[in-house]
């Protein structure tokens, strides 16, 4: 990711000492702890322009459920602040870049899954099929039922484990009838559950977080 912000005429600073959003906590119920770990976060990324995630998952969190969090906090202002500047990735290249093609290649069929926090958090649909619909020797190809979770879900996957097996299962095997070679996504969190899966049962198809397609070929 960094490797493309750059080539699209980026600055980019790593901070290395950086920790979790804390969705994780949030989600599991234990609020304080969550606070803990998200005031840690203000503090990380406090002074940037922008910050750009490579995961819908942490952007949307951030964006919308810290200002529930912090309400009628001293860092209530701290919070609209950055919820203004966090981006998904491929958003911040289609809305605030304006780049479109970054001069990547990656020769095969791909298909696209959207993951739930890209397309109901962060409410992206359109940019990610843009940056690849750029790629040169790539051709991308709409899957069944793409909208559809993949199963995993943090915790989910933990407590209802057949469930989850069962939804990447479905999302697996509707990949694999468009012909694909690759199935791309925004988020790692549903790329590593599903890439499980593909392991287990030793097929081909190959998963892949954007941001290495883009940086691939140059």
């Amino acid at each position: 990711m960094v490797k493309v912000l750059e080539k699209s005429g980026c600055t980019v600073s790593y901070n290395t000492g950086q920790t979790c959003c804390g969705q994780p906590a949030f989600n599991a119920g234990f609020w304080d702890e969550a606070k803990s770990v998200c005031t840690k976060f203000l503090k990380d990324f406090s002074g940037s322009d922008y910050i750009v995630a490579p995961s819908a998952s942490c952007a949307g969190f951030v964006r919308n459920y810290y200002s529930k969090l912090f309400e009628n906090s001293s860092l209530h202002h701290e919070v609209q602040d950055i919820s203004k500047r966090i981006f998904e990735f491929s958003e911040f290249m289609l809305r605030v870049l304006k780049v479109e093609d970054v001069g990547a290649t990656l020769n095969g069929k791909a298909t696209y899954h959207d993951s739930c926090a890209g397309l109901r958090e962060c409410k992206i649909k359109e940019e990610p099929r843009k940056l690849l619909s750029h790629v040169k020797g790539l051709t991308l190809t709409e899957m069944n039922d793409v909208e559809t979770c993949c199963g995993f879900g943090g915790t989910f996957a933990v407590k209802f484990e057949a469930i989850s097996i069962g939804m990447g299962e479905q999302k697996v095997e509707n990949a694999l009838v468009t012909g694909a070679d690759y199935l791309i996504s925004t988020d790692i969190s549903c790329l590593m559950h599903l890439q499980g899966y593909i392991k287990q049962k030793g097929y081909s198809l190959k998963t892949m977080h954007l941001a290495d397609v883009l940086a691939s070929g140059w």
